[in-house]
């Protein structure tokens, strides 16, 4: 009996150890088949996936491309040459004493515009009213000694003519009314020049302009010196001009338009976007070797005083008016390497690519030749297009671009997501040989 139940122990132990080996078996094929059913469904969405972009991508290569345009002008053009300048003013003078002095009363303030022949500053005058009276007294003195010479010449005359005296008596007293009034003519020079040095005790505005930094006080003490500081500068404010150099190539051009009456230059500061129009008026006598440029001046109109002196501005010099040509924007033009192009856009809604030449451009602006006035010209969008591509022309940004790359963005994102019901039946069949094991 005991040999029997031990034969039967080992009998089930064997059995036990092969169904657990037939289990093991069933769980891995059972793995596999789900393995093999998952990366099947992933390679057919992933097929879908990539059908789905093409056929966006392709429904979007033949979407009319959306640009905007431009009629091409026929009108006048005027050839401008744009420059860099300085505003200056007309006259500038510097006032200084010419007598040695101290100032009396200074009767203006910095600032002040003020017209020729305004008192500027009185000067301390004692000396030179002084130097004026004894000069005026020496002239009275003077006149008087010759009214007596002049009676005793009279006398000497009526004794001659009735044989009293001899003639030499009348010579004499003829070189004595000589001689004073040599003597007279000296004096009325010394009251002159003593009017003359008073005056300078009076200062006046030699011209109209704008007073600058007042540099003196009542009391200081002033000399007639070059090298020393000016009392005050008067500038004069309108007009001013704008002093700017032009290319030497651009010189036939600047004299013919100062014989142009119809020639004008815009200037415009800077900081603001205010213009001014001016004539040119000087032409410099020389061109600079150094830097191959020529100075030229334009004069304008300053009443409101915007233009001031040493300020930077920026020029547009007018030469020349181009009649009846067509004009379109720069931005219009494509500049290739061996030549320049515009797209236009025909009655069928579809690009043309026209070769121009561009014969003048300023700004934003250019002058060409090969497109007839009125086409359609693209402005924005031409990046997009190639010839014969259609086009859909809009005023501004398209919804339709937006749309579009919109519905072509969640088509790829669809094909690169993998299907939801390929994935379950592998993750239920893992699950499945996990609990069996």
């Amino acid at each position: 009996m005991q040999m029997s139940v031990g034969r039967t122990s080992a009998l089930d132990k064997n059995n036990m150890s092969k169904f657990k080996t037939l289990i093991i078996v069933a769980a891995l094929a059972a793995t596999s088949a789900a393995a093999y059913t998952y990366f099947k469904s992933s390679d057919k969405a992933a097929g879908d996936g990539t059908a789905k972009a093409g056929s966006a991508a392709g429904a979007a290569q033949n979407r009319p491309v959306s640009v905007s345009t431009i009629i091409a002008q026929k009108r006048d053009y005027d050839v401008r040459i744009s420059a860099n300048g300085v505003v200056s003013a007309l006259n500038t003078v510097d006032i200084r004493p010419q007598v040695t002095s101290t100032i009396a009363k200074v009767h203006i303030k910095e600032g002040q515009f003020v017209k020729a022949g305004d008192v500027l500053f009185t000067l301390d005058s004692r000396a030179d009213e002084v130097n004026l009276a004894k000069a005026q007294a020496q002239l009275d003195k003077d006149l008087a000694t010759l009214a007596d010479y002049q009676r005793q010449l009279a006398r000497s005359k009526d004794l001659v003519s009735k044989k009293f005296v001899a003639q030499s008596a009348a010579d004499t007293s003829q070189t004595q009314v000589d001689t004073q009034q040599a003597v007279i003519a000296s004096d009325k020079a010394a009251v002159s020049a003593a009017r003359v040095a008073l005056s300078y005790n009076r200062i006046v505005a030699p011209s109209a302009g704008r007073t600058g930094l007042i540099n003196v006080f009542p009391g200081s003490l002033v000399q007639p010196s070059a090298t020393a500081t000016p009392l005050v500068s008067i500038t004069q404010m309108d007009p001013v001009a704008i002093t700017f150099p032009l290319p030497q190539r651009n010189l036939p051009d600047a004299l013919e338009s100062m014989k142009r009456s119809d020639s004008y230059v815009m200037a415009s500061l800077p900081d603001t976007s205010v213009k001014f129009k001016g004539k040119l008026q000087f032409v410099d006598n020389a061109v600079d070797a150094a830097s191959g440029t020529i100075k030229v001046k334009a004069v304008f109109d300053n009443k409101e005083l915007k233009l001031w002196p040493g300020a930077y501005a920026n020029l547009e010099l007018s030469v020349q008016t181009l009649k009846d040509v067509v004009v379109v924007p720069q931005d219009a033009v494509i500049v290739g390497p061996r030549a320049s192009s515009v797209y236009i856009v025909d009655a069928e809604g579809k690009a043309i690519m026209k070769p121009v030449v561009v014969t003048n451009r300023f700004g934003n602006e250019a002058v060409v030749t090969g497109v007839e006035a009125g086409a359609k010209v693209v402005l924005d969008g031409k990046q997009n297009l190639r010839p014969g591509s259609s086009v859909k022309e809009r005023n501004g940004d398209s919804k339709d671009g937006k749309e579009g790359k919109g519905k072509a963005d969640k088509a790829g994102k669809e094909a690169a997501k993998p299907d939801a019901s390929a994935s379950s039946p592998a993750t239920s069949t893992a699950a499945s040989a996990a609990s069996a094991s």
